[in-house]
């Protein structure tokens, strides 16, 4: 006898999670399944993300949603980088852009190139030949053409050749309220048909031969059948872990901090098109500017700082007037050994967490979400699909860890948490790329990896890490064409940047979010970053 064919899909949990990956699931399938998805208003959510990158446009194409109402509803901005102040040392600041940076052949990498002119004398800050980073750097924002190819993919791969150097299409994201976006998919899915049914999960039903999930039992004796059941009950993990026991792969000897503080400040000047990350003694904290307010947070070690302290040093380094009163949220950095287990499939905090300091929780919630309609198990769940979903789940966490762990390790910081973190011995699949970044300033993406070599590319040299030589093709190019390929790169970005608007000018004529948007996010504990 074949395995069971799956026609009732049933989603454990709401938030950022639940509500997407109901709204792909629902808008692919539509009539060809029967989706539910149980969730409780009395149970607050974290959100999982309110900084994106830029694969969420992707998924919004696919969804068929418009950029003006989404950005209106959630009160959004956009986001062209994240600036990293204070990580490799206090005063010290670079941007990590979205975009490609100069370019290059198929030989040789321009940061190559630029890497030769900086041993001929030739200085200049690889960030001006980023058009996301001067733009970041101006706070100018513009949207022309067509998205492009960096945009266009889950894995944020494109082709190596970034097209006119004067281009004017940004490659972007979105800040956005979690809460707001969560409530913006759930009209997505439910006008795709899915079915939500308000209730408090009391008890995980399993089948006594197979260990497979069952049935839902809600506290008011209601039960919620399924043939796949998916996992978005958070840290908790209701169903692949309390349930099922399916164990977790603590990644705290690497990522050492454990907590995060969440507020919410009145926005009081314009909106910049970059995330900020600053790092303190104890770990890091973040600002996100949407257009009515801003997300604040303060991550940071417990065993380095206390929750009092935490609280007390994010109200005074917070912008903006607080609009509610701080959130603690504890967290263990580390995936499910099995992000699919049985009939069950973790998505969103339940699969795992790494700190947001990259903006990829979101992501990742949409990456698995679109990995399962593609491997989705109609006629029947099948071992080895199961194993490859695990797999590439496995290796997509690792890489946003390996890159995560960067930069933290490399630093010249003198507090003790920095310095475990310098001396401590990082993964070998990490420590490869630094070896091979040192040597000879090599960088590259994998077919499964998230991030492009130009993020690699500017978090090393942002970091610190000093490249020992370059590739020899670079100095093959005469000094005065290389100050002409500078200047065929450089100058247009500058121009291009010149003719955009200011950020805050532009998101206030093309997508204006009315204020009273807030008035529906309920209570303080729908946050996050």
């Amino acid at each position: 006898m074949g395995a069971p064919r799956v026609r009732r899909v049933v989603i454990a949990g709401g938030g950022t999670a639940g509500w997407l990956t109901a709204a792909v699931l629902s808008h692919q399938f539509r009539d060809l399944l029967e989706i539910t998805l149980v969730e409780s208003e009395q149970i607050g959510t974290i959100g999982v993300g309110e900084s994106t990158i830029p694969p969420i446009r992707r998924l919004h194409q696919l969804l068929q949603i418009d950029e003006r109402e989404f950005m209106r509803a959630t009160s959004a901005s956009f986001k062209l980088s994240i600036s990293f102040e204070d990580w490799l040392r206090p005063g010290r600041q670079f941007f990590h852009p979205f975009g490609f940076t100069g370019m290059g052949t198929w030989a040789c990498e321009f940061h190559q190139f630029w890497l030769a002119a900086q041993s001929r004398g030739l200085q200049a800050p690889l960030a001006d030949f980023c058009l996301e980073a001067v733009a970041s750097r101006e706070r100018r924002f513009l949207i022309g053409g067509q998205p492009d190819a960096g945009a266009g993919e889950w894995s944020t791969r494109a082709p190596r050749t970034p097209g006119p150097p004067g281009r004017a299409e940004l490659t972007y994201a979105y800040h956005l309220d979690a809460g707001l976006y969560a409530r913006f998919l759930r009209r997505v899915a439910e006008g795709y048909g899915l079915r939500r049914i308000e209730g408090r999960i009391a008890e995980v039903v399993l089948d006594p031969e197979s260990g497979f999930v069952e049935s839902l039992r809600l506290d008011d004796g209601r039960s919620v059948d399924g043939d796949l059941f998916i996992d978005c009950s958070g840290f908790r993990g209701l169903l692949i872990e309390q349930a099922l026991q399916t164990g977790y792969e603590d990644w705290t000897r690497w990522l050492p901090c454990d907590r995060a503080v969440a507020l919410q400040t009145r926005l009081e000047g314009p909106a910049v098109p970059y995330t900020r990350a600053i790092a303190h003694e104890a770990g890091w904290r973040w600002q996100i500017p949407l257009q009515h307010r801003i997300g604040n947070g303060w991550v940071y070690s417990s065993r380095h700082m206390s929750d009092d302290e935490a609280r007390r040093r994010l109200l005074r380094e917070a912008s903006g007037t607080p609009i509610r009163d701080p959130v603690v949220v504890p967290f263990t950095t580390g995936r499910r050994r099995l992000a699919w287990n049985r009939n069950v499939v973790a998505i969103g905090l339940s699969s795992g967490f790494v700190e947001p300091l990259e903006s990829t929780s979101i992501h990742m919630v949409a990456s698995a979400a679109v990995r399962l309609v593609q491997m989705f198990p109609m006629e029947g769940i099948a071992a080895e699909m199961v194993a490859r979903y695990n797999a590439i789940s496995r290796h997509e966490m690792e890489d946003v860890r390996d890159f995560i762990i960067l930069h933290y390790h490399a630093n010249a910081r003198d507090e003790p948490l920095w310095r475990e973190c310098r001396e401590m011995a990082v993964p070998d699949s990490l420590a490869e790329r630094i070896a091979l970044f040192r040597e000879r300033a090599y960088v590259w993406q994998d077919e499964d990896d998230l991030f492009r070599p130009d993020s690699w590319l500017h978090v090393m040299l942002g970091q610190g890490i000093v490249p020992r030589q370059f590739h020899p093709l670079a100095l093959a190019l005469p000094e005065a064409e290389m100050r002409r390929l500078f200047d065929a790169v450089r100058q247009p970005i500058r121009a291009a940047v010149q003719a955009m608007p200011p950020h805050s000018e532009f998101v206030r004529h093309y997508c204006p979010a009315d204020a009273s948007v807030w008035a529906a996010t309920g209570p303080a504990a729908k946050t996050g970053a």
